[in-house]
């Protein structure tokens, strides 16, 4: 089978490798559609991120589905032909954090496509996937399945608004409109926000971000005073989800966000300073959200159920042989929302 393969940074490779044999509780999978993630960026353009760095060759993605192609012994719930989406998260559930139900902070985390731990962990940019049947949840005859590789970073979003709280009747400020970002605006709607205003520094996204239900849409890079109507009385926003990883959108949004409110921080960036006397004196609750688990369940009942429009979101679809010129496509964020693989064909579609 073919899979896309990193080396380094700029060295990406589509190669053949041979299938992992299909064990029990397990299944095979050909893989169909593969959403390119931040990460995976990362490892295309540096190597890496921060102080996890690239020793050895790769296969990468995380956010794929496909169609089920054999069982291995024991299998219940699925069957041959099904089509599913993948979680990438199989924690080991043995250690303390997985006893606690805190499977996103596993300590033995095997995660599709990371090189935190050596050797890495192999991704799922690949024709053929074999995968334990936990993680294959079913999608809908009429789901497009590229719809449903958006499962993944859906549960990022979803995990982030459980670490929220309630968001029904609330402000909700979303800064950086990246597809994380633009999912927020649709998981936020749909769980009843009564306001929802994205900021980012690039009109393309900020035009998508309104087109799937944002009530305004704020470029911050030629209106950098923008703060300035939302920070009188302390501010006005109940809720905030950080999905830029930079400090200017957080200490901007501290300025706009009123007393007790939440802020969660999705996005990674590298070390900040944090305005703490603002914080403080706002009484502000700031919160992290890594990754999820028993959330992707809940996504991917949320795509069969037909109630976000994840269309506006996806960009273009690439065959694996032209990886690199999708690559390419997802870093540019004046062009493109969000890439995809297509496993199944040799020519290029767009949105």
């Amino acid at each position: 089978m073919k899979a896309v393969v990193i080396h380094a940074a700029r060295d990406l490779r589509i190669e053949s490798c041979t299938c992992d044999p299909v064990g029990p509780g397990q299944v095979k999978l050909a893989v169909q559609a593969g959403g390119i993630c931040g990460s995976d960026l990362h490892y295309f353009h540096n190597g890496g991120f921060g102080a996890v760095r690239l020793r050895e060759p790769m296969i990468l993605g995380h956010e794929v589905a496909g169609v089920v192609e054999a069982l291995g012994d024991g299998v219940t719930g699925l069957e041959i032909g099904d089509r599913v989406a993948v979680s990438p998260s199989r924690p080991c559930h043995a250690c303390r954090y997985c006893d606690e139900g805190l499977f996103n902070h596993c300590l033995n985390m095997r995660f599709y496509g990371s090189a935190m731990p050596m050797p890495h962990i192999q991704g799922a940019f690949r024709e053929s996937l074999v995968a334990d049947d936990s993680q294959c949840h079913k999608i809908d005859a009429n789901v497009p399945i590229e719809h449903a590789a958006f499962a993944e970073p859906l549960s990022v979003v979803l995990h982030a608004l459980k670490r929220a709280g309630s968001v029904r009747g609330k402000r909700v400020l979303i800064t950086g409109c990246g597809p994380i970002g633009g999912l927020g605006v649709l998981a936020a709607k749909h769980s009843g926000a009564a306001e929802i205003v994205v900021t980012d520094v690039v009109d393309n996204v900020l035009a998508i971000a309104r087109t799937l239900g944002a009530d305004r849409a704020i470029n911050v890079a030629t209106s950098p005073d923008w703060t300035a109507s939302h920070s009188a009385d302390k501010g006005s926003f109940d809720l905030m989800l950080e999905a830029s990883g930079t400090e200017a959108a957080l200490r901007a949004g501290l300025d706009v966000l009123r007393p007790r409110s939440t802020l969660v921080q999705l996005g990674l960036g590298g070390d900040i300073s944090l305005p703490i006397n603002a914080i403080v004196a706002k009484e502000i609750d700031l919160r992290g959200a890594f990754r999820f688990h028993e959330e992707f369940a809940d996504a991917v009942a949320l795509i069969n159920s037909g109630v976000l429009d994840l269309a506006p979101l996806l960009t273009a679809r690439f065959p694996i042989a032209e990886a690199t010129e999708a690559f390419t496509l997802a870093a540019d964020r004046s062009r493109a929302m969000k890439v995809q693989l297509d496993f199944t064909t040799h020519s290029r579609t767009s949105t």
